[in-house]
This record gives C-alpha cells, structure tokens and sequence, in this order.
C-alpha cells in the first residue's frame, strides 16, 4: 500500500495498478501547494511506454476501486493514486504528458489545471480536486472512546491495548486479560465496575449484563435508543476485541472429558463478538490477533476512527468466527452421549458433516499454475496446516501436499526415519541408528528422483543430519524440530523451507465427488503379529519377516498399484500408480539402484495372476508380503513355491489413490 497527499488531496491508501518508478524530492510552492522538480527522465520513460488514455484508464481504476464517481476532474488525484506517489508529482508528469506532440488539444482542454512555463518546465499552480479522499476519513465517522478487552489467545494483546490507551481509549477488561494489561503498565476498568456485578459462578458470567451489550448494540443515530441508555447510564462501547475458548484444541486432545469439552464452550465471548457484528455500523468488533496492527494504524493515523469498509470487513470475519466456533461444538457433541459416553462417534459418520475452517494462507497458485488454491487450517495449530516454517521461501501447494505424505509415512515407524518424497510416493525410505544413517540409506534408493524431492522424519534434526541433507536440493524438510546447530548448517540455503510439525492424528480423509464428498476413515491400522499367515511351503527367515514388516509400512503410502523392493530398514526400489500389477513388479526393479538379490518385496494388494510372483522371482527377491484373497491365490502360492519364495499373507489391502 502507498500513500499519497496533497494539501486538497487527503491521505489515501490504494493498491497500486502501475509500475514503480524512482522520482526526485518535492518542493513547496509559495501557496502551499506542493510540485514536484522537474522529472523529465520519469516522464519520458513512462511517454515512450504508455499513451495518455492508458494512464487515465489506470487512473479512473484506481479511484473506483476507492469508491470514488469518476469525472475528468479527478485526472490527477487518479495519477497519483496509480502511481502510488505524491499527486504533485504525479501531476507534473501528467502536464508532461499533456504537453507531448502526441496528446490533442481536446485532451488537453478536459484536464483541470493552470500551467506556468518556469525555465522551460511546466509547473502545477492549481489542484483543484477537492472531492478526492481517504475512505477512512468519512464524514461523521464515528470514533472509538471505549473499548471491552476478553480474550484467551493473548498474543500481542498488551502492544495493541497500549496503542489503544495512548490514543485516549478508555480500556474495559476482564478476569486474565485486565491482569495481563496491568501488569504490563496499562490502565483498564474492571467489567465488574461498569457493570456493579462482581465476576460470578466460576467466571461464567461476566460480561452478560445490559450496561455491557447496551453499550454496544445501542444505534448511535437512534434518539429512542441514545435516550433508553441515558436513563440506565449504559456507557458506549465503539469497539470489542474478543477470542473464544480453544474449544477445538480441548477437543482434539486425546481421551478429554466431556466435563473439560462443556467448561470450554464459550458463552459471553461469543455474545459480545454478535452484539459488536450486527451493530457494525457503530461498533468495531477484533477476533484476531492478526488483525491488531492494521486496526491500530488506522485509528492513528485517522484521529481514533474506523471506516465503515473496516469496520464491515472485520463483522464478516466475526460472523464466521462464531459460526465456526458453534459448528466445531456441534460436530464434536454431535458423536457423544448425555452421560458422557462415546455414543457413535467411533463407530459411525455423523449425521450432517459440519466442516469449518480458517483460512492460514492464500497460497502462490495451486497443482498447476492456472489454478488458485488457499490452505485452510482446523484452529488446533497441530499437523501440517498448523507447521511453523522457520526458513525458506513461502510454501507451495504441491510443497504442502509432499510434505504431508513425508510426515504421514515417517509416523509409520518408532526408530530414527526418513522418507523423501516425490509427487507424494516414496523415492527412498529407511531407518537407521540415527537420523543421518537413515537419511543416506533413503538416498541410496533412488538418489535421481530424490533431486527436489521433500524430506520428512520422526526426530527433530540434528547437525550430523543437517550436514547430510545440505548436500542435497531439496524443495522442504518437515520434522518435529530442528536443534540449533542444524538450523546453522542450513542457514546458507535460503531458499529451503524448514517447517517444525506437531502431529496430528487425523481421523477421516476426504475426497471430493460432483454434487457432494466421500468421507472415509484414514487408513491407520497397524499390522498386528497375528495378522501374518504364511501360504508358501518355506518359512521367512527372521530377517526376512522384519524386511517383510518395513516394506509393508511403506507399500501402504505408494499409490496404486504398488509394489515395493526393501532390505530390512532400507527401500531398494519403487513400483508406483500403474494400471497393471505386473507393470508395477518391473518398474520398482527397474527403478532399482543396490541390488535386488535378497530383497523382499510387499503388495499393497493381492496378486491377480502369478506373472507379478514370476517377476518378482526372476530379479532376485526372496520373500512376498501381500493381502492375499484372490480366486487365484492358489495359482500365486504355486508360482511361489516354485521359485523358493516365502509367501506371508496379511489379510489387509492398502489401496491408495
């Protein structure tokens, strides 16, 4: 945002609709008006670019974009708003350009200025566009003299009351919040003397009072409404900065008590922040921290006021707050008994699915680059969408998507782990005794595809590992922390995307389907010892169950048809995403880097036909772990055992698509 001014120009902040240039300093003119010096490289360069109706186009869209009716008398102010520079040097361009060969005389006589030739250059002496203003200075606007302060995410809360305070902002707060403002050195009243009712019933009520929803929902122009809080010495309250209970983060926690969930659904928070919203007009109601510094901005640099624009946009984001924050109780109460008891919850979907989300970021473009795409976080600052980034450049949505995979498929395994991920399939995967040994096994794999590929791991990352990783261009690594001395490792590449990750269990994915969704549990089961039952004739060695056993775990997170090659800890190669199991044996050997003789190979479903076995046989591989339930597992058990290979079905498919 730029401003712009001029002594019959008030202050503005557009978005820029023209490309920055560098211009000289502005002087004064004896009557106050200010010009700009002479700026005829500016103006050439944008003469040699653009003709005189295209910088009025740009201009006119500037202005409607501040709600302004466009007339040729707002040419210049237009200028400086597309500009985003001062008017007076936006109009000395302007008379530059009016003054070119180019432009006609009927141009000319249709601009709204008075030109004096000084040494051969063009000067501004008069500016007559008075009706060109700043949005947040509307007449009558109303300020704000008193503000109510209650909230649980107390993020830059006492920077933001401070500026309040020092604008002559009466503060008014409760409970936790008026002790954090007093002790960092900031007046504030009591609700409990503005209301005459001390805080009651274990703080449930303490806002829920005439004097404090009087003041705000009163309408300020309504001399019934002025008169009715007169006569019951209901003060004004212009603005309402309220956050809500974390019910979300009580309900995502594991094994919560119903009595916690109940304490924690919030009751004045949410009738104040509806109170403030549908008196928009009068009252400006804050729900986020993120919007703090933008709020006390304007009301600086507008003398204690917000414009109506403002005050609109934050009643829309309040009105969605707490119509998440009710669907969010909705949906979790929707799965629990009166007495407390999981009811259907892990047995069935509910009734109607509720989905409410807040929107983190809007992100670069999405899968493709024709596409727009936004990630949308649940409000529990756990799993990807809750990641902190701590280095690198902003994150893609095919980075987001990656990056998930990578974490899903490192929590498979409870010993130092690493994947590398490309196109959400495994390129490598291993364990090791530490992070670097797993890492390098990974790389082994398929050190080509892992080339910009996304590292995910089960540790926080530590300077050995780092020192590994560096070597290689990678797109993001996701992990449950970085120690300092990693963080120094990869500080030189500053384009690499560092994000810290709290896991999040999830509980249904989602696909979407025209006029609705699919909604599935997540595929989490574990493979139990008793799921193995050995088909084959031959028994699998010790080391090959455990080979069999990690295979497995990664077989479960490569899309269909997989087929997956491995050691004990290490993958060899993958077959991922083709139409035809066998085709999916032969590219996974193919794709192979270490040798094939002796690995295993896992299934993530059964085997149609036995040319998959026969493929599998004939590269080396001594071992198969698949679902099994073919009508021609009998043919498959065969090929088996005529190759020597030890068979362990599991009973469990993981198709993934």
């Amino acid at each position: 945002m730029n401003q712009v001014s001029n002594s019959s120009c008030n202050p503005v902040s557009v978005q820029g609709v023209w490309p920055q240039h560098s211009y000289t300093g502005v002087q004064s003119e004896p009557n106050g008006l200010r010009t700009s010096k002479p700026l005829a490289g500016s103006a050439r360069k944008l003469r040699e670019n653009e003709t005189v109706a295209t910088l009025m186009l740009a201009s006119f869209r500037a202005l409607q974009r501040i709600g302004i009716n466009i007339t040729p008398n707002h040419f210049y102010c237009g200028i400086a708003a597309a500009l985003g520079t001062e008017p007076g040097q936006a109009t000395h361009l302007a008379i530059q350009f009016l003054a070119s060969p180019s432009v006609s005389a009927g141009h000319r006589q249709t601009m709204p200025h008075r030109l004096e030739s000084n040494q051969g250059s063009p000067r501004l002496l008069e500016f007559p566009v008075a009706r060109y203003r700043n949005p947040s200075l509307e007449p009558g606007m109303p300020k704000v003299k008193r503000a109510i302060l209650s909230v649980t995410d107390k993020t830059d809360l006492a920077e933001f009351a401070r500026r309040l305070s020092a604008l002559g902002i009466e503060l008014i707060s409760t409970g936790g919040t008026a002790k954090l403002l007093r002790d960092s050195g900031i007046r504030v009243r009591d609700v409990s003397e503005l209301t005459g009712f001390p805080e009651m019933l274990d703080g449930r009520v303490k806002t829920l009072h005439p004097k404090v929803h009087g003041g705000i929902l009163h309408r300020r122009e309504d001399a019934e409404h002025r008169s009715a809080v007169a006569e019951y010495g209901i003060e004004p309250i212009d603005m309402v900065v309220v956050n809500l209970y974390a019910f979300e983060k009580t309900a995502a926690k594991q094994n919560v008590e119903i009595d916690e969930l109940i304490e924690n659904i919030d009751i004045g928070g949410p009738s104040m922040i509806r109170s403030a919203a549908k008196n928009f007009h009068d009252v400006a109601v804050v729900t986020s921290p993120a919007d703090y510094d933008l709020i006390a901005t304007e009301l600086e640099s507008s003398g204690g006021g917000l414009s109506s624009s403002t005050r609109w946009r934050l009643a829309q984001k309040a009105f969605a707050t707490t119509a998440a924050y009710d669907s969010a109780i909705a949906s979790t109460l929707d799965g629990i008994s009166g007495n407390g008891l999981q009811s259907r919850a892990e047995s069935s979907f509910p009734r109607v699915l509720r989905l409410s989300f807040n929107k983190v970021i809007d992100l670069r473009y999405g899968e493709n680059p024709h596409q727009k795409a936004a990630m949308y976080s649940d409000g529990s600052d756990k799993g990807v969408a809750g990641g902190k980034q701590i280095q690198g450049k902003d994150l893609s949505y095919n980075n987001i998507v990656d990056m998930q995979a990578a974490w899903d498929l490192a929590q498979e395994f409870q010993e130092p782990f690493c994947a590398i991920i490309k196109h959400t399939n495994p390129a490598g995967a291993a364990t090791g005794q530490t992070l670097a040994e797993a890492y390098k096994k990974a790389l082994q794999c398929d050190p080509v595809s892992a080339f910009g590929g996304v590292i995910g791991v089960n540790r926080a990352i530590d300077e050995a590992a780092a020192e590994e990783m560096a070597k290689l261009f990678v797109e993001v690594i996701a992990a449950p922390a970085f120690d300092a001395a990693a963080l120094a490792k990869f500080s030189s590449k500053k384009n690499l995307r560092l994000v810290e990750i709290q896991n999040a269990p999830q509980k249904w994915a989602l696909k979407n389907i025209s006029g609705g969704i699919l909604l599935q549990d997540v595929d989490a089961r574990p493979l139990a010892e008793s799921d193995l039952k050995v088909a084959s004739k031959r028994q699998p060695t010790e080391e090959e169950k455990r080979a069999l056993i990690f295979a497995w775990k990664i077989c479960k997170h490569v899309k269909s048809n997989a087929i997956v090659y491995a050691r004990d800890g290490q993958t060899v190669g993958v077959g991922a995403g083709q139409m035809s199991r066998v085709d999916s044996c032969k590219i996974g050997a193919m794709k192979a880097v270490l040798p094939l003789k002796g690995t295993v190979a896992a299934s993530d479903a059964f085997f149609p036909f036995p040319d998959g076995v026969e493929e599998i046989a004939k590269v080396g591989a001594t071992a198969i772990i698949q679902p099994g339930g073919s009508v021609r597992d009998q043919e498959v058990i065969e090929a088996a055992d005529r190759s020597g290979l030890a068979m362990v079905f599991t009973g469990v498919r993981h198709f993934r698509h």
